[in-house]
């Protein structure tokens, strides 16, 4: 015989009562499960979130399921009862390391990358960390078929995978050290297309899409300068006659009125002007050619010392020890920019970017160079200590993958996945590679850029399906909650970090209070609204 006829009240009585509390609780994790029916499950589910709810608020009833394609009405089904009862819907992708964070730190999107079908369409195809033929299996037979077109294929693997017997050459670096292998392929690209030789689309693609014009503030430091933020309009006198978010506008200079403008599409002009929320090369209504560098002599002002932090000097367990010191200087072009009173150190990034790649422009320094055998940052020689693989495959295929983009405008494309994500610091991983697709203007390209996956993700009727998924219909906005730091603050995991900020800090870094562990830093997005809150305390 039942105590009560009330679900929900029975449910109260035991958690009301420690020792009854305490006879199941102590249980977990110890297996021995209990036959029960449905009607049985679902009564103790839909007891324990009404007390939660009604005892503590609905936002204490949280509820996760993994990637909504693996079954849509599945997925739609539990979003849609947490999203009525006013629960929180925990995220996904992040939380099994799955969502590479170089996305949304590059582009400010989540992983938004072409159908396998696209694979066809590519020119030259780079699977780096990703088993296609195992993982993907469905979709393999575009990998296979269009080698027939003569694609060629380049897979970079510790292990000699399915994928790598259809490769036309293989690379096999050390686990963990693809950052390195992307710098060094970075390097070799900087230097024969951009700086040797000025390949003329990617010139043209990276003046118009990239943030390679865009200027720098400099900022002094111990007698030196480090890299500092973009220039915005809001930094000068007069805000370049921009009174829409200036803030939010950033700064070029233009070759042809031989002056600063602020080009048309950064995000200052999503939410302003009509007709300049795009990639044409305007500003104010006119044609601009965007300058990518100060390096001639008649564009500079003065030639700065800048300190860049370096990470290889660090000794691991895992991975090669170089002997090279955590800051290294590089000289750059530079203008001083007056505003009013005060006088601005400004530099192209695309000068930052190849003096960060460790490449002589003949400006002398001693971590620069225009010799690939040297064993300077980022050099293939400096790679091929840390991932084992020969210099001159690196050169090889930095090289073939390059020459095949300029050659058809974009058509080099980078498939990668989970081998790569599921590291500590894998959005280094992920940048080096994203930066060879930037420079050599593969992102965008039907045939080119980055197709991640790690699984099926897509959902093709998602815009009609999330209305009935958050419970659009009757309540908006949704809950929602990235997981990641749910469970690290909830589940007390923060209790046992034993990494502190100082061990990730940038030897550049400005002085200040870095003495705050990981949580603190979570709690301070939180609180400024840049990362979700839930349950809100």
């Amino acid at each position: 015989m039942r105590a009560t006829m009330s679900a929900t009240a029975a449910w109260k009585a035991l958690q009301d009562d420690p020792i009854l509390r305490a006879s199941y609780v102590k249980t977990r994790g110890k297996g021995g499960f209990v036959r029960a029916t449905w009607e049985e499950a679902n009564e103790i589910i839909g007891a324990a979130n009404a007390y939660t709810a009604k005892t503590y608020g609905p936002d204490r009833v949280f509820g996760f399921s993994p990637i909504p394609a693996m079954s849509m009405v599945s997925y739609a089904a539990g979003a849609r009862y947490l999203s009525l009862l006013g629960g929180t819907v925990m995220s996904f992708y992040d939380w099994y390391c799955d969502l590479p964070p170089a996305s949304p730190m590059t582009w400010g999107e989540q992983t938004d990358v072409p159908e396998s079908a696209d694979w066809y369409n590519a020119g030259y195809l780079l699977i780096w960390g990703s088993n296609v033929p195992q993982t993907r299996t469905p979709d393999a037979h575009f990998y296979t078929e269009v080698r027939y077109k003569g694609t060629k294929s380049a897979v970079i693997s510790p292990d000699y995978s399915e994928a790598a017997k259809f490769g036309d050459i293989w690379l096999n670096p050390k686990a963990g050290t693809d950052s390195a292998l992307s710098m060094a392929m970075g390097h070799v690209i900087l230097r024969e297309f951009h700086l040797d030789r000025q390949a003329p689309y990617f010139e043209d693609y990276t003046r118009k899409y990239s943030d390679f014009p865009m200027l720098v503030c400099l900022e002094e430091k111990d007698g030196k300068y480090v890299p500092g933020r973009f220039l915005r309009a809001d930094d000068l006198q007069g805000k370049l006659g921009q009174k829409n978010n200036p803030e939010w506008k950033t700064i070029a200079w233009d070759s042809k009125s031989n002056s600063l403008v602020v080009p048309n599409g950064t995000i200052g002009f999503r939410w302003g002007e009509d007709g300049e929320w795009n990639l044409e090369e305007r500003a104010k209504g006119k044609d601009t050619e965007l300058k990518l560098s100060f390096i001639q002599e008649e564009d500079h002002d003065d030639v700065a010392e800048v300190n860049f932090p370096y990470f290889g000097g660090q000794a691991t367990d895992n991975f090669v020890k170089c002997d090279h010191p955590d800051v290294l200087t590089h000289n750059i072009p530079v203008k001083r920019i007056k505003s009013g009173k005060k006088e601005i150190v400004v530099a192209t990034m695309f000068d930052l970017f190849c003096a960060s790649y460790g490449l002589d422009r003949g400006l002398g320094g001693e971590w620069a160079t225009d010799d690939y055998s040297k064993d300077i940052p980022y050099t293939p020689a400096w790679a091929e200590k840390i991932t084992g693989v020969p210099a001159e495959k690196i050169e090889t295929v930095a090289r073939e993958f390059a020459l095949n983009a300029e050659k058809t405008e974009g058509r080099s494309m980078v498939i990668l996945g989970a081998g790569l994500n599921h590291w500590y610091h894998m959005d280094m991983n992920y940048r080096g590679i994203i930066n060879m697709l930037v420079m050599c203007g593969c992102v965008g390209k039907s045939g080119g850029g980055w197709s991640h996956y790690v699984g099926q993700e897509k959902l093709r009727p998602q815009t009609g399906w999330t209305p009935l998924c958050f419970a659009l219909d009757w309540n908006r906005p949704p809950r929602h909650m990235n997981s990641t730091s749910a469970w690290y603050a909830h589940t007390d995991q923060w209790r046992y970090e034993q990494i502190d900020v100082k061990e990730i800090l940038s030897p550049t870094a400005p002085k200040g209070d870095w003495d705050a562990s990981l949580i603190d830093y979570n709690v301070r997005a939180e609180r400024m609204g840049w990362l979700p809150s839930a349950p809100q305390l």
